[in-house]
């Protein structure tokens, strides 16, 4: 006997975080459905205008917003920023540089740096090891 298979689903919250876009500025039909791991895929293959237009434009969800301005979701949320920013705001913020931004960016270059001293260090004592 075969048994059918199901695809496999998930919520719209899931796929826009999969998609790095806002959920509540997708279209009301991709909100309120279930995505299929097929759908995600051809909308990550093709992504349908509203898609791409949310992309370029936004307002993108806060890990996107960090990640253009360089710092944490924590150093936005230090900085005031709890909303999607559009890419219009984030390119603002950018030019004005405020001293939060700044001393976030700061902060994030520390961590990489600390983070890839100490992946040296553990590559040094394997070699050793």
């Amino acid at each position: 006997m075969k048994s059918q298979q199901n695809p496999q689903t998930m919520k719209p919250a899931t796929a826009a975080k999969k998609l790095g876009v806002y959920l509540p500025a997708t279209p009301a039909p991709f909100q309120e459905g279930v995505v299929t791991r097929a759908e995600l895929d051809r909308l990550q293959a093709e992504p349908p205008e509203w898609l791409r237009e949310l992309r370029r434009d936004g307002p993108h969800p806060r890990p996107v917003v960090a990640a253009k301005l360089g710092v944490s979701i924590a150093g936005l949320a230090r900085g005031g920023v709890t909303e999607a920013l559009t890419t219009e705001q984030i390119e603002s913020l950018k030019r004005e540089r405020p001293e939060w931004l700044e001393r976030e960016r700061a902060t994030q270059a520390g961590v990489r740096k600390e983070a890839a001293r100490l992946k040296e260090q553990r590559k040094e004592q394997a070699g050793r090891g």
